[in-house]
């Protein structure tokens, strides 16, 4: 994968927030960084009554003036040590938030050199957002901590500072606020993503399936699971050696990958094992599993040729509409077992689940 590939899978990257927040959660995590974000909101609070009042801080009256940065600091606070961990939506409104009450309370800071050392606290919010969130949710905080980079050295330059200074201020701010952040999360995303891929075909590993998985489940009124394995590998590694058989195996997952298209997930499960989900109506699963069984046996350039044996478990809420959505495991139990009857039944087949040509029967998928 070149850069630009690797860019723009990043950017497409579909941050599964709630994986990342149960994850956090079973390893006893989440308590600790709860009570880290809400100490962040009372030493906001506490900075704010601190320079109230002094040449730093904000013009006028201190307790008028610094009524809403300690106010928000003590809600924020409050929020996070008392409340449960918010959902993903609530989340990015905190972020967005602080990140413009950030700005507006240091434009009412008098000094300009210490209202632009104020712009560092979106280092804070960038980070989080870096981690929770995905590669264009970042994009709009950078975009915003760009735009106060320039305001605040505009200011500096203009005010007493000077022109060199303001752009020293600029550059050491465009540095750590805005350039750092895309660029560690990029560097977090690829050790992500390597722990969740297959390194030898490139596509998601196990884990990465138990997490793209639930994704599509929960986001498609159909969904088809096909399950691929080869027949008789053993047979390709003790003939031609390891080393052909892991080209087949490369091949394979380049056929699946290209043959099954954009919105599916492709993952490989096991040794010869293989894994396609994508949101596939009923009436098409059988046709669409023919096609990529089709595509996994078609002559090769060497002389080693493959068949595959494949199960297929189906949800479609169009044609079961009471029916309660399936979890994503008992889809792959309902896959597996079609494909162990397929290989069965000679291999280079495709079985549907029982349960899945009766709309009637859907409910004992869930």
């Amino acid at each position: 994968m070149n850069v630009s590939e690797t860019l723009r899978a990043w950017w497409k990257d579909p941050v599964d927030y709630r994986w990342l927040v149960r994850t956090l959660a079973a390893h006893s995590a989440l308590g600790p960084l709860k009570a880290l974000l809400g100490l962040s909101g009372a030493i906001v609070a506490l900075m704010g009554v601190v320079i109230g009042g002094t040449p730093m801080g904000p013009a006028g009256d201190p307790g008028v003036a610094t009524t809403l940065g300690v106010v928000s600091g003590v809600l924020w606070a409050l929020r996070w040590w008392l409340l449960p961990w918010p959902g993903k939506a609530e989340s990015l409104v905190l972020i967005y938030g602080a990140d413009v009450l950030f700005v507006l309370e240091f434009l009412r800071v008098p000094n300009p050199l210490y209202a632009a050392m104020g712009t560092v606290l979106l280092v804070s919010t960038g980070s989080y957002l870096g981690f929770f969130h995905s590669a264009r949710a970042l994009a709009a905080h950078s975009a915003w901590s760009l735009l106060a980079v320039i305001v605040f050295s505009v200011r500096v330059a203009t005010d007493g500072g000077g022109v060199r200074l303001g752009i020293a201020v600029a550059l050491l701010l465009f540095v750590s606020v805005v350039s750092a952040l895309p660029a560690l999360q990029i560097l977090y995303w690829l050790l992500r993503t390597e722990s969740l891929s297959d390194p030898l075909t490139e596509l998601l590993n196990r884990r990465g399936l138990e997490i793209r998985l639930p994704l599509l489940v929960e986001g498609d009124s159909a969904i088809c699971v096909m399950t691929f394995d080869l027949d008789r590998f053993k047979r390709v590694n003790d003939t031609w050696g390891h080393r052909v058989g892991d080209t087949v195996l490369v091949r394979t997952a380049s056929r699946l990958r290209a043959a099954a298209g954009d919105d599916a997930v492709v993952a490989r499960t096991g040794g010869e094992e293989f894994v396609v989900a994508a949101p596939i109506a009923a009436s098409a699963a059988r046709d669409e599993a023919e096609r990529l069984r089709r595509a996994v046996a078609e002559p090769s350039e060497n002389a080693v040729e493959v068949t595959a044996s494949v199960g297929v478990a189906i949800f479609d809420a169009s044609v079961c509409v009471r029916c309660p959505r399936p979890n994503p495991e008992r889809l792959l139990q309902s896959a597996d077992a079609a494909m162990y009857r397929a290989k069965k039944a000679g291999g280079n087949l495709v079985v549907l689940d029982e349960l899945t040509p009766s709309p009637g029967h859907f409910h004992t998928l869930g």
